[in-house]
């Protein structure tokens, strides 16, 4: 036995704990097939339970899931009997998405060990689906203790009532629910939604208000409140919530498309039309909220089983996949973009970006060739021409990424500028490293003025490329200055943001200054190379030159550019040349003579930053993600 069997409850905190050493990514995805009840057959088994076990387990360390429930399925065929083995190979299934297997073992747990719950939960999701209602009800009963198992299981569980057609009970089940204003918000969007379903127009009306009213900025409470007024001829309500919506996150497809409709007196539908979808949105909150607070393992477990429910839940499908984005597993997240419905209004969403995720993936070639192919579809959409832009300036080809930009800059309407900051401040820093600084200057000041300022690290962003560009060009110094200070305290927790001032004071020749910010931008983002050769830079003109060769080696051994591998290795060879003149600083603006050997002309992470969604990100459910805080130009 390699270790005990021990009953775990499910709360979202002791399932990152259990998924910890046991989950996702696959390497070969089938992009446009469900994986419910697909094999697991990519990885050669180990000859020994132990090789399995170890596989396994750093597979799961490395958020494989694929690999981690290939392996797991064999450490369980060498022990049988033991019931943590197979729990691990339970979660791992789940989170990979293989259903039928993934229930198999659950049957299995459930049979030795009945109060495991994520099990009982998973048996009661299926039984649910089935429309076993009294038995998916025991079974959610029997599904743990703690304030997430509760919600669950009371929210469920009232579902199932709903299925039954048993309103009555569906909303007594609901109203037990009490607590902190999340939970009545989740309680009270629920209780609407099942109300309408059992045809209790009043108490749905009642309810939904009341969520709506709560909370107003969350997408999944807003779309349930405004297509219910919207069925009951209230269209001049619906489309005010919409609008109310469009003011704090601009451009959402899902309000955008339902404000289309209405205004063109076509009819939405509702939110909910089967208990197996209300079930499906209860785990879909529960997924979207753990993926917003950053427990991205079992918040796919979570969006798993909403998926299982609702096959065609295109908010859950778009959130598993930009959950899987976030953990780093690009092949499967564009496998889940591509299985979103093509009638979604997040279909062109998903599509854009596949396009965005080939170009991380390498497939620089491949991408432009999907972007093209779905610009053809859209020609005058914007989020299309500007995804076009963002692979290309992530090739550096920056002069032909401007042209682009500035087509889709074309297109905004009047009034809209404010809702597109990122075209200009992307079109600027692509004029910037083509060499036109000028009109990088003119984009850049005109992101910086349209930013809103409920935008902090946006605007971050923005001044630090504007400001860290005016001192490489010896530029308005005392400004840049100021500005650079403005954005670490707008982000004080951004490394590279930090390592920006820090790099500014270096090229100034302000070399304690420079060490000082450079030394917290390192210990914020420790695996840098950027951030650590430059660290290393600031150590040798203090004097330290052991201390900056040893961080130029560190810097080394983290994988940096070819170009700045060999500019890294003249550096551990002969060290910075000496200076020339005197160093320069901010009352003393003449640039110095000496060039460092990796002097940068944009901010560390600027030339090539984060692509960004190509459209708004659908929003999480009620209480949870689609707050306003999203990605800037998402």
């Amino acid at each position: 036995m390699i270790m005990n069997g021990n009953a775990r409850r499910w709360t979202l905190s002791a399932l990152a704990l259990l998924l910890a050493s046991s989950v996702p990514v696959s390497l070969a995805a089938a992009a446009a097939q469900p994986r419910e009840s697909s094999p697991i057959s990519e990885y050669e088994p180990a000859e020994s339970l132990e090789g399995n076990f170890l596989s396994a387990y750093i597979a799961g360390a490395a958020k494989d899931t694929a690999a981690a429930a290939s392996f797991y399925r064999e450490a369980v065929k060498g022990d049988p009997r033991n019931a943590e083995l197979l729990e691990r190979a339970f979660v791992s299934l789940l989170a990979d998405g293989a259903m039928t297997d993934a229930f198999r073992a659950a049957e299995r747990l459930s049979t030795r060990e009945g109060a495991n719950g994520l099990a009982q939960l998973s048996l009661g999701v299926r039984q649910l689906k089935a429309g076993q209602y009294s038995a998916a009800r025991q079974s959610f009963g029997r599904s743990g203790k703690g304030a997430a198992a509760d919600l669950t299981a009371t929210l469920l569980t009232a579902w199932s009532y709903a299925g039954a057609n048993d309103g009555k009970r569906a909303l007594e089940t609901v109203n037990k629910l009490r607590g902190e204003r999340y939970f009545n918000v989740f309680r009270d969007y629920h209780a609407g939604l099942i109300a309408n379903l059992v045809g209790d127009k009043a108490e749905a009306e009642r309810r939904l208000k009341a969520a709506y009213d709560a909370d107003h900025n969350t997408l999944r409470i807003v779309d349930g409140y405004a297509r219910f007024q919207a069925a009951a001829g209230k269209t001049d309500l619906a489309i005010q919530a919409y609008t109310d919506f469009d003011k704090v996150l601009p451009r959402h497809p899902i309000v955008t498309d339902a404000l289309d409709k209405l205004k063109n007196g076509k009819p939405l539908g509702q939110l909910i039309n089967l208990a197996q979808e209300g079930a499906s949105e209860v785990l879909y909150g529960l997924g979207s909220a753990g993926s917003t607070q950053g427990d991205e393992l079992p918040a796919v477990v979570y969006l798993r089983l909403a998926l299982y429910l609702n096959p065609d839940h295109g908010v859950a499908r778009l959130t598993l996949a930009d959950t899987l984005d976030r953990m780093k597993q690009v092949d499967r997240a564009n496998e889940a973009y591509a299985q979103i419905p093509a009638g979604s209004p997040l279909k062109l969403n998903a599509d854009i970006q596949i396009g965005l995720n080939l170009e991380q993936m390498g497939k620089g070639e491949e991408a432009l060739q999907h972007l093209n192919a779905v610009q053809k579809e859209r020609p005058d959409n914007i989020d299309v021409i500007s995804a076009l832009g963002n692979v290309q300036r992530s090739r550096k080809n920056f002069a032909d990424a401007a042209e682009t930009y500035s087509r889709a800059i074309k297109l905004i309407g009047p009034g809209q500028e404010a809702s597109y900051w990122t075209l200009f401040y992307f079109r600027g820093t692509a004029y910037e490293r083509a060499g036109e600084w000028p009109k990088a200057e003119a984009d850049l000041k005109k992101a910086l003025d349209l930013i809103s300022p409920t935008q902090p690290a946006a605007r971050a962003q923005v001044l630090n490329y504007l400001a860290y560009s005016w001192v490489d060009r010896n530029m308005n110094i005392d400004e840049s200055f100021k500005m650079l200070k403005q954005a670490v305290e707008l982000s004080p927790r951004d490394g590279m943001i930090i390592d920006s001032l820090g790099w500014a004071y270096f090229r100034l020749g302000r070399w304690d200054d420079a060490v000082r910010e450079l030394e917290k931008a390192v210990e914020l983002k420790p695996g840098d190379p950027t951030i650590n050769d430059h660290l290393g830079d600031g150590y040798w003109r203090t004097g330290r030159r052991l201390e900056g060769k040893f961080q130029w080696q560190h810097a080394k051994d983290l994988n940096p550019e070819p170009d700045d591998l060999a500019k890294i290795n003249a550096k551990l060879k002969d060290g910075l040349p000496e200076l020339e003149k005197p160093a320069v600083t901010a009352q003393n603006p003449p640039a110095p003579a000496e060039q460092t050997p990796a002097p940068v002309a944009a901010p560390h992470n600027a030339e090539n930053p984060e692509l960004p969604k190509g459209a708004p990100a659908p929003s999480e459910p009620p209480g949870a993600a689609d707050k306003v805080e999203k990605k800037p130009g998402g």
